[in-house]
């Protein structure tokens, strides 16, 4: 199981030696499902923050979070907002007509 964690290759190419590709993956997902993973990484991150080997240092760098790309600026669907709708709409209503009555 290790193997494959560390090789990150598809459970399919997990040496015969190992046995059956189907038995590992099963025996890894119900010890996933039982919290033995859990509780292993539980006892080595005790035993070794009890040794002295383990910095718990935390770094957060939120210039790295982005957007959804939706949120990227595109343009809304609906009436625009603003107050360019109300000028085109008062240029339309002054414009002269070009009608016989002109001029």
């Amino acid at each position: 199981m290790l193997w494959r964690l560390r090789t990150g290759a598809p459970w399919r190419d997990l040496p015969e030696r190992y046995g059956p590709w189907q038995t590992v993956y099963e025996r890894f997902a119900r010890w996933e499902a039982d919290g033995t993973w859990a509780k292993l990484l539980e006892h080595v991150q005790v035993r070794d923050d009890a040794m002295g080997r383990v910095e718990w240092t935390v770094a957060v760098d939120s210039t790295i979070n982005r957007s959804h790309q939706h949120a990227a600026g595109a343009r809304k669907k609906g009436p625009r907002a603003g107050t360019n709708r109300k000028i085109r709409a008062t240029r339309r209503r002054a414009r002269p007509s070009a009608g016989p009555g002109a001029g």
